[in-house]
Formats: C-alpha cells, sequence, structure tokens
C-alpha cells in the first residue's frame, strides 16, 4: 500500500483521514462501492477513543430515558447488524439492573419492554423482571442489603480494537489502501479554492507526499477541530469532549456470566460492570475535558467515584490494590447550544460540508459505526460528483467472520484467522508458550500482529492487537522485553530499537496503574 501511493499519481476517489471506528466504518463502506479509497491514520488504528470503550454494542437505555427514540432505533438496528456481521467477535450480553426502590422494578420492567419491541426482529432476548432471589443467583456478588429484586435484559458486547483492526483488513480486502502511522499535516487546494487532496509525512520513514482526491473526508473524532481549522482557520470548534474512564477488576468481583447496569448515578449517568476477557470492566464517567490528548489520563476524582460506586453494589469493596489497570478515553461530543453538562448532550452523529468541500463527520458511537460510514459516503460522493453506488455494508461479513464461536477457545477472536495463528507454533513449538503466567497471550499472536496486523511497536501489540495493558498493566510491562525481541525479528529492528520501544512502553503503562 506504501508502493501504491508512491507510485500513484492521479486522484484518489476518496480520502479519509482517521482510522478509529468512524474512519475505519467509511473506508469499507467507500471500498465496497467501489470508489478508489485510500485511509490515512497518524498513530494506529483506533489509537484514540475507539479502543477506550465500555465495550458495549446497545441501543443506549438512557437515551430513551432522554426520549432520543430515534437514536435508539437506529443504534438497535445497527447492534443486530454488527452481531450478524462479526460473530467472532460481537455477542449477545445480558444485563441487570438492580432494584433498591419499590418504583424501580416496574419503571424499568415497562422501560425495558419498549427498549425490546424498538430492537424488532434483530432484538437479543426478552426482558423481564426477576426476583431478589433469582437477582442474588444471576449475580452473587450483588449488595443484597435494600435488595428487592431486578430487571433482566440483553444487549451485545464487543472488543472494539481487534474489530477496529478487522475492519481495516475488511476495507483492504474490498480494495482499499489504508495505512497507519500516516500524519496529515496540511490539506491541498485547488485555484478555485476547493479541497483536492491532503499532504502527508510517513512518520515511521519520513516520507512526505502529496496526495490528491476528488473529495476528503474528515473522521478524526476528538481531533475534528485540528483539521477543520486546516481547511478554514476561522471556523468555529465542534466538539466538546467529554472524557470516561473504566477499571479493570478481576472476575472474582463479578463471577457470574451476567453484567450490572445501573441506571443513575450520582452525575446522572449509567453506570456499568460488565465480564470481559475473563476480567470486569467497571465504568464510566462524564468529564468535561478542555485540552485533547491522545493518551488521557484518569482523575483522581473519577477513580474515587467508580470505585465508590462499584462499593455500593459490590458486597466485596473493590480496594485500589485490586485495580488491574484504569483507562480513559474521549468522546467526540457535538457542541450544542443549550446543553447543561455533557452526559446531557446527544450522542448522534453529525455531518458537515465546509464552503471548499471538506466532509467532516463527528459525534456517534462505536453500534453506529456502519450507518455513520454510509451516511458519510453517500455525502461524500455527491461532493465529487462520484458515480451514485448502492450500499452493500448492511450484510457484509466483517474479516474473521465464523458463525459459531467456542468462546472458551484463547484464539476464538480470531474467527477465521485462528488456524493461521496456530500454524506459526505448529511451525516454532516456542510460540506456543504464553508471553507472561498473568496474560492469556501466547507469543505468535505477537508474530501474527506483526505479519497480517500492521503491528509496528510493542503499544500496537500490548494496546489493541492484544488487549494485555488492559488486562494487566503491570503485566504487559514484564512482558514488554520478549514482545520487543519478537517484533524486532519480524520488523528488522536492532537492539537499540528494543530498549527504546521497552523504555516508551514502560512509561506508557504506568500511566494506567494505580501505584
Amino acid at each position: 500500500m506504501l508502493k501504491e501511493i508512491r507510485d500513484y499519481s492521479g486522484f484518489w476517489d476518496v480520502i479519509i483521514i482517521g482510522g478509529g471506528a468512524t474512519g475505519l466504518g467509511a473506508a469499507v463502506e467507500s471500498a465496497s462501492r467501489g470508489y478508489k479509497t485510500l485511509l490515512l491514520e497518524k498513530y494506529d488504528y483506533s489509537k484514540g477513543t475507539s479502543s477506550r470503550s465500555t465495550k458495549l454494542v446497545h441501543g443506549g437505555v438512557r437515551y430513551l430515558q432522554q426520549g432520543n427514540v430515534s437514536l435508539v432505533l437506529e443504534a438497535l438496528r445497527e447492534r443486530g447488524l454488527m452481531i450478524q456481521n462479526a460473530p467472532h467477535l460481537c455477542r449477545n450480553q445480558s444485563f441487570i439492573v438492580p432494584n433498591y426502590d419499590w418504583w424501580g422494578g416496574p419503571f424499568y420492567g415497562v422501560g425495558m419492554k419498549v427498549y425490546d419491541m424498538l430492537a424488532g426482529k434483530l432484538g437479543l432476548g426478552p426482558s423481564k423482571i426477576l426476583s431478589r432471589d433469582e437477582t442474588v443467583k444471576r449475580i452473587p456478588t450483588i449488595e443484597a442489603e435494600g435488595l428487592r429484586g431486578g430487571v433482566i435484559y440483553y444487549d451485545g458486547q464487543f472488543d472494539d480494537s481487534r474489530l477496529a483492526v478487522n475492519l481495516a483488513q475488511t476495507a483492504v480486502e474490498q480494495g482499499a489502501s489504508v495505512i497507519n502511522y500516516m500524519n496529515v499535516t496540511g490539506l491541498l487546494k485547488s485555484k478555485d479554492g476547493f479541497t483536492s487532496g491532503v499532504k502527508v509525512t510517513d512518520t515511521l520513514n519520513n516520507d512526505d507526499y502529496e496526495l490528491n482526491a476528488h473529495v476528503v473526508i474528515n473522521a478524526t473524532g476528538v481531533f475534528t477541530d485540528s483539521i477543520v481549522k486546516m481547511d478554514d482557520p476561522e471556523a468555529k470548534p465542534m466538539v466538546q469532549p467529554s472524557q470516561g474512564i473504566h477499571i479493570i477488576l478481576d472476575k472474582e468481583f463479578l463471577p457470574g456470566d451476567s453484567a450490572i447496569m445501573v441506571p443513575q448515578t450520582d452525575d446522572g449517568r449509567v453506570l456499568f460492570a460488565v465480564p470481559w476477557h475473563d476480567k470486569v470492566v467497571v465504568g464510566t464517567t462524564d468529564t468535561a475535558v478542555d485540552t485533547i490528548d491522545y493518551e488521557p489520563r484518569a482523575f483522581d476524582e473519577e477513580i474515587e467515584f467508580v470505585m465508590t460506586h462499584a462499593a455500593r453494589y459490590l458486597n466485596k469493596d473493590p480496594e485500589m490494590k485490586d485495580v488491574r489497570s484504569v483507562f480513559a478515553g474521549l468522546r467526540p461530543l457535538v457542541k450544542p447550544q443549550d446543553a447543561k453538562g455533557t452526559s446531557a448532550i446527544s450522542r448522534d452523529h453529525t455531518l458537515l460540508v465546509s464552503e471548499s468541500g471538506l466532509v467532516t463527520i463527528t459525534g456517534g458511537k462505536w453500534t453506529t459505526y456502519r450507518k455513520m460510514g454510509q451516511d458519510t459516503i453517500n455525502q461524500a460522493a455527491l461532493v465529487a460528483g462520484l458515480e451514485s453506488r448502492e450500499c452493500v455494508t448492511e450484510n457484509m461479513r466483517i474479516h474473521g467472520w465464523v458463525k459459531h464461536q467456542d468462546i472458551s477457545d484463547p484464539l476464538h477472536l480470531y474467527g477465521s484467522d485462528a488456524p493461521g495463528v496456530r500454524k506459526l507454533y505448529a511451525e516454532t513449538p516456542d510460540l506456543e508458550n504464553k508471553l507472561h503466567k498473568d496474560l492469556p497471550y501466547i507469543k505468535a499472536e505477537i508474530v501474527w500482529a506483526a505479519r497480517h496486523e500492521m503491528a509496528m511497536t510493542i503499544e500496537d501489540v500490548m494496546s489493541r492487537r492484544t488487549r494485555a495493558i488492559l488486562l494487566n498493566a503491570k503485566a504487559s510491562i514484564e512482558a514488554a522485553p520478549e514482545v520487543a525481541r519478537l517484533l524486532a525479528a519480524e520488523l528488522g529492528h536492532d537492539e537499540a530499537w528494543q530498549k527504546a520501544q521497552v523504555d516508551a512502553y514502560t512509561k506508557l503503562a504506568e500511566g494506567y496503574t494505580l501505584g
């Protein structure tokens, strides 16, 4: 793909800036319609917001509460399509709303029936009211004092950065070029002021390019305004970033298969405790922030907020020493004129075309990534005057698609690629050994990531190809030298590179630990 951008001097139909959920969805959409498509990502796929989600594919119960039925309808439909199109990564998850008020059971029972009804044929299972005993049976570690019962409902769960990698592969299979570590430094303009391409630097090789396009799409999430300013320095900011954090606890804190959903925390947000990769993800917060960082950090008060709420609903109160990892992400909320607080801002996506023809897509959420891509490419094709072509992504299988998965298989997330990973250790038995006793990953996964998934750094592997930094940040630091050795052998780097990589990764991962 690097060779193609070096050798191709014509116009790309579509150039997409940003390799998160939105950009990747647009790339799959564009390439599958037969448009000549290029996606450029400054760092790595899903490095920003898209690898830092609550790992849910959901309609959004709280949007129902806010009365945003159209968003819930769209998200529930897309949830069904996502589980259908990437069953190796997305699956049903039961959620229980514990009820400590006499009115809570009936109220949420009715609300979830509406949720079921809106899902229609793509529903995952009927909700129902549970007795106190049934609730405790499903969640043995629930705080029993004052518990009256609960409501069970069904939503989806997934692995966000693994889906991002598979979407990049899907886009390539459809004919797109997608390249990470490509920093867009400016926009090209035609004589009449129309956006006609991008200036870009390959940050790994220090090569500069000027690439022409019929239309340029800005899909950079929380960094949207930096690209908008390249187009028009006078443009008003579009994005109000909001930070959400999550903590990771061991499975013993939530040993069953069901997740907990708390519909109303002290700050008016929904709080989740969700089983994930044999751990528990607890979050999230909603904190308005002014600075936009590629590596946001959890504030002390956010950690305290999540820990306090976790203790309120679990009979074993988690302590700081129990936290295996803490991670923060920024939501690209679109600035409204009148919302009070970021939790009141809608997750609808917003499409904007500037006077120069730059197409900007922002807002939204992972669940609706495909629909965002469809809407964006519809608009981009109009701007570029491209031949109108039908959307074909609704039933398109994502790379790795396998219908029936054995979830107990450690390689099940690779789907149809799992035999390829096994072949690596069949040929080199050492690659079947675990990276670290406290992590579920084997050495073959590192080699696979370098050969087939465009992983270029320890961080790419530990944060997004595997989820080691999230499952146990300290163990991932201890495994870093071995990861560096395996990557260096694959990518042709020396010992100095290995040392620099280990140092950089250690510094990064220490920010995911609580001392």
